[in-house]
């Protein structure tokens, strides 16, 4: 851990501050600190900024609600910069979106941004807009029970991929049941976020025994 003595301020006393979603990994905004505003972060474990077209502190959701709980701080090589991840209980933006940066400006012809949340959303929208022709709209209509079958399937798929030390095989049917499995959460209203907080208290519970084994 580094302190806060080797932060480096600009002339004005200030830091920028990226903001990221511990879970999706999103970036959710970009805000700046001084170091008033970085040790209440850290006191509270919420973010706190400095605003400069007010000129004063602000709590992030102190009137909105939409309050960032903090996971981790993280400086950069030159310590000049810092790397916020937090939790967020609403919409980052002051317009009502989940992130500041809504506004694509490049996208490559040959190379697509790909994570779990952006697959959830396109196996939901199959979902609350079928398509015609899609596999995924196919599932839905048939139900439960025709979800559970693939699932059951798959990893049956996945244990003899294994079983076979056939390391292509075992990635190519994972990922067929990790696509069944995304498309069952969707239909019984689990979210990542759910899965996300259940293993992250398992995380806390397993160091917990982890120590108690050390001290014994």
């Amino acid at each position: 851990m580094i302190s806060i003595e080797e932060l480096k301020f600009d002339e004005k006393g200030l830091i920028p501050a990226i903001v990221v979603d511990a879970v999706s990994k999103r970036v959710l905004t970009l805000a700046y600190m001084n170091r008033e505003s970085l040790e209440i972060s850290m006191e509270k474990e919420l973010t706190c900024f400095w605003s400069r077209s007010r000129q004063e502190l602000w709590l992030k959701g102190e009137t909105s609600g939409n309050y960032q709980h903090i996971v981790s701080i993280t400086a950069d090589c030159d310590r000049d910069a810092l790397v916020v991840m937090v939790e967020p209980d609403g919409p980052a933006c002051h317009l009502g979106t989940d992130s500041c940066f809504e506004y694509p400006l490049y996208q490559s012809d040959e190379r697509h941004e790909f994570s779990y949340e952006g697959l959830m959303k396109l196996i939901e929208g199959r979902k609350t807009d079928p398509k015609e022709g899609s596999y995924t709209t196919y599932l839905f209509d048939k139900g439960l029970d025709k979800i559970l079958k693939k699932v059951g399937e798959e990893s049956t798929e996945v244990i003899i991929a294994a079983k076979d030390q056939d390391k292509a095989e075992t990635i190519y049917e994972v990922a067929d049941l990790a696509y069944h499995v995304m498309v069952m959460m969707i239909e019984q209203g689990i979210s990542l976020e759910d899965i996300h907080r259940e293993l992250a208290s398992r995380h806390v519970i397993d160091h917990k025994v982890k120590q108690e084994k050390m001290t014994k």
